[in-house]
């Protein structure tokens, strides 16, 4: 028995290029129907014969098989990788990483399953759709009443959390690439500033957290980083670009695109938001509660992304300025409910955007440059957040944590990098493919580095305060 690839993915009818592995002998089978311990390799063997590329079957019945068999793929390694990161007594966030790392780089040894699989469309989609309704779970467990206790101190460590990285970043770039543009320097100190509140937030979440005072600061400070990032990431794109700063309307535009959304996004939740749910829930039809709330979630992340925010931010502002006063009219466990419906589609959805974070790092044909670049990258990136604690007053949360909670780069880090790489200096990217895979590296270091230490600092804190009580 062997299993052939159809004819038109063998020919690369695709677009792109075809399997390197296209059957699977006929004893794997066997041995995996009569031996337990054979599953896994069964598993691999299968996932090995499929073909990674195709959009649509070209039959006009939509997406490929293969595409759902990737999913399936992705997600199965994503719960393995957790599981055993658990069992190691780290996030599970991390062993999802790990193993997208692992799938993403599985053609060094000679398997072609994933290649340019976190490129796909469907796959991209589901991933930022996981995200997103992670910020948004994320944002049910807090209160604006928290978030606004805590205002001025995220205010100063988003600030701190910006200029610092960018300072340090700047000079690593000055140091090491001494002959590159003036503009190519900032911009690698800008790319430094991102912060990806959604690794950290999973992190929280995994260790029960939530709570915490620490992290309603962290969670304040991502946004109003991500207002700040923007502004940045504005400016020197002008600079590189253009050769000048943007003028003062310009700026003026960026700032009140970015501070028009959350002022309009918290008034939409005091005045609008309470009378739709009053109306909802005295529709006849199932599952009201969850279809608005989702909706609400992806209008707010679509508005955001349309300002020039990151949609995850929308998503954590849906979910913030969603209280028992929305939700009242459901009935008293609401509340509950709500949290009870979201839990289990992240728990399904998030993942897919881990492991794909972890797949788009290629660790072959990285030369010696781009790794000290990287390594150095990495030491400043982690540094300059972990200045930004400082920020913290008074012992109302631990500044270490802070810290920590701040030093992952993520998607947002590699959206900044693909902006630079996308402008051209003297005929050429600013961003060369070099520089552009230390900064991936530096992304995936800051991102892979912090799930562990992360929960370590929690556990030390927790600890701490129980022995003191």
């Amino acid at each position: 028995m062997v299993i052939h690839l159809p004819e038109a993915m063998a020919r690369g009818k695709t677009g792109l290029s075809p399997r390197a592995c296209p059957t699977v002998p006929a004893y794997l089978w066997s041995r995996a129907m009569r031996r337990r311990p054979a599953r896994f390799s069964l598993l691999l063997a299968l996932f090995a014969a499929i073909p990674a590329t195709a959009l649509a079957s070209g039959d006009g019945h939509g997406l490929s098989y293969d595409i759902w068999l990737i999913l399936a793929g992705m997600l199965l390694a994503a719960k393995l990788g957790g599981e055993i990161a658990v069992r190691l007594n780290q996030p599970a966030v991390l062993g999802e990483l790990c193993v997208g790392i692992v799938l993403g780089n599985l053609y060094l040894v000679g398997i072609h399953t994933f290649d340019g699989a976190a490129d796909l469309v469907p796959v991209e989609f589901l991933a930022e759709l996981g995200v997103v309704l992670l910020l948004f779970e994320v944002g049910l467990e807090s209160t604006l009443t928290e978030m606004r206790a805590v205002a001025p101190t995220s205010g100063l460590v988003a600030i701190i959390g910006v200029v610092a990285p960018m300072l340090l970043g700047y000079g690593v770039s000055l140091w090491l690439l001494p002959d590159a543009p003036f503009s190519l320097h900032l911009f690698i100190g800008a790319t430094l500033c991102a912060t990806s509140v959604g690794i950290t937030a999973r992190v929280l979440k995994d260790l029960d957290a939530m709570a915490r005072p620490e992290t309603r600061v962290i969670l304040g400070a991502a946004v109003i980083d991500d207002v700040l990032g923007l502004i940045v990431l504005a400016v020197v794109a002008s600079i590189a670009e253009f050769g000048a700063v943007p003028g003062p309307m310009d700026l003026t535009i960026i700032i009140g695109l970015a501070a028009g959304f959350l002022i309009g996004a918290l008034l939409l939740g005091a005045y609008v938001m309470p009378g739709v749910f009053r109306f909802a829930s005295k529709l006849r039809t199932p599952d009201v509660l969850a279809a608005v709330a989702i909706g609400l979630c992806l209008l707010l992340a679509g508005v955001s992304g349309a300002a020039g925010l990151a949609p995850i931010v929308g998503a954590f502002a849906a979910g913030l300025i969603l209280d028992e006063v929305h939700v009242k009219p459901f009935g008293r466990k609401s509340a509950h409910d709500l949290t009870e419906i979201i839990g289990p589609i992240v728990a399904v959805m998030a993942p897919i955007f881990f492991v794909r974070t972890g797949m788009m790092v290629q660790l072959g044909g990285i030369g010696t440059e781009p790794l000290l670049l990287a390594l150095a990258l990495t030491v400043v990136a982690i540094v300059g957040k972990l200045v930004s604690g400082l920020g913290v007053r008074g012992g109302t949360a631990d500044k270490l944590t802070v810290g920590i909670g701040m030093v992952p780069r993520g998607e947002v880090g590699l959206i900044f990098a693909n902006v630079g790489a996308g402008i051209q200096f003297e005929g050429q990217p600013l961003i060369a493919a070099g520089v552009y895979a230390a900064i991936v590296l530096m992304v995936m270091a800051s991102t892979v580095v912090t799930p562990p230490w992360l929960a370590q600092r929690i556990r030390q804190v927790t600890r701490k305060h129980a022995d003191v009580t």
